[in-house]
Order: structure tokens, then sequence, then C-alpha cells
């Protein structure tokens, strides 16, 4: 398959929901389920922890930790959302996580150095911050998670797992936005991102792995022959 841009990304969803009738609650599990199966093939190590924001991305995450509970990995959930931020899908895989009793950690408001503290000694570092539909620098919160990432992972306390995309990296031109989270492995979905084609993309996404999220091969193949 080529690699898609930020706007094929996105028909992609739109044609599996509506014109093949997958909810995306279902498309979201599958790339969850998938994504924690690479964690452990990777042979992550204990603890995980997995940072969200509020999107879809987030909702990623919270399948991913599900997943890597029920594998014996105890994730722990790191928030830059509060409760009411999110909507949807994500709103949904949020409450499962909740009633489920999963580690979860609210850090809206907090400085980089209570990230810091949470990152801190965990095998893995898992990035569900924000997906390929971010289009500006990352601000607040958001921008903290990145650069707490990034800090705790240059002191070599856990490799980084970014789904999707590295958060803050643009989908079509593989630069950094602003603070950028710099992965050692991406697992992103369906197909390589049209920025990934970019040699100095690597530095952040680190290795690249394409996920199946379950989308049917004939859409695929009316995207313009992409398969």
């Amino acid at each position: 398959m080529r690699s898609l841009s930020r706007a094929e990304v996105r028909e992609v969803d739109r044609r599996a929901i509506a014109d093949y009738g997958l909810p995306g609650i279902v498309l979201m599990e599958n790339a969850g389920r998938n994504a924690a199966a690479l964690v452990t093939d990777l042979g992550a190590r204990v603890p995980v922890a997995i940072a969200c924001g509020k999107g879809n991305n987030a909702g990623d995450g919270f399948v991913i930790a599900r997943h890597l509970e029920n594998m014996g990995l105890a994730p722990r959930l790191l928030l830059a959302a509060a409760v009411e931020d999110y909507a949807g899908d994500a709103a949904i895989n949020h409450g499962v996580a909740v009633r489920a009793g999963l580690p979860i950690r609210y850090l809206v408001d907090a400085p980089q150095v209570a990230w810091e503290e949470q990152l801190a000694g965990v095998g893995w570092i898992v990035d569900a911050l924000l997906g390929t539909g971010c289009t500006a620098a990352a601000r607040g919160c958001i921008a903290t998670a990145i650069d707490a990432i990034n800090a705790v992972r240059s002191r070599g306390s856990g490799q980084v797992f970014a789904v999707d995309l590295p958060s803050g990296l643009d989908c079509d031109t593989g630069r950094p936005l602003g603070s950028c989270v710099r992965a050692d492995v991406t697992a992103t979905f369906v197909a390589r991102k049209l920025g990934f084609d970019q040699p100095e993309s690597v530095a952040f996404t680190g290795r690249v792995h394409v996920l199946d999220i379950g989308v049917p091969r004939r859409l695929l193949a009316d995207r313009g022959g992409i398969v």
C-alpha cells in the first residue's frame, strides 16, 4: 500500500463507517487490540504507562490499556484531559476503563515534573496524545506531556511506542509542528502516513509497523488503487 495523506485517512474512516456499516468503535477496538498485541510482541517490560489526550487517539489508548491488563502488563493511564472532555467513542472507552478499575491519573493541570514522576521507572511509554488530525503546535497540558515523555526517554527510563503517529508530528509533511514525541516504535493504522516518506521523520517515528483495523480490502482498492 502507498502512504496516505491526512485527508485520505479521514476518507477511509468515513467510508468504512458510512458505506460499509463498520461502527467507529469497532475500528477503535481493532486498532487498540492490535497495538496492544504489538507491544507484547516487542517484549514490553512492566509497568506500561499510557499517556492519553482527549480525541480518538486517546480512545485507542484506553483500548490498549484494557488489553494490556488482560495480558498482565500492569498498565497505568495518564490523562491530559478531564472526564468531561471525552466524547463519542473515546468517552465510551474511557468509561470502560473507569469501570474496569484501571489505574488512572488525571494530570490535566499538572506541571511537567508531575508527569515525569508518573513516567519514571516504566518499561514502556505509550503515546496516545494526538492523532493524524493534529495540524498545529501542541499547547497546554498536551505539550507538557510531550516534553515529559521526551525528557524521561532521554534519561533511558523507557521506550516510547507511538499510536498511529508521534504526537506533534504533521501527518503530511513528517515534520514536527512544535513539541513532538520522539518514539522508538510507531504503530500506524491501515497504511503508512505520507509524512513518514520523508527521511527526517524517522528521528520521531522510530521503527514503523502498519497494523490492520479491519477496513475492507475493497474499500482500500476503491481509494485510487491503494492496494
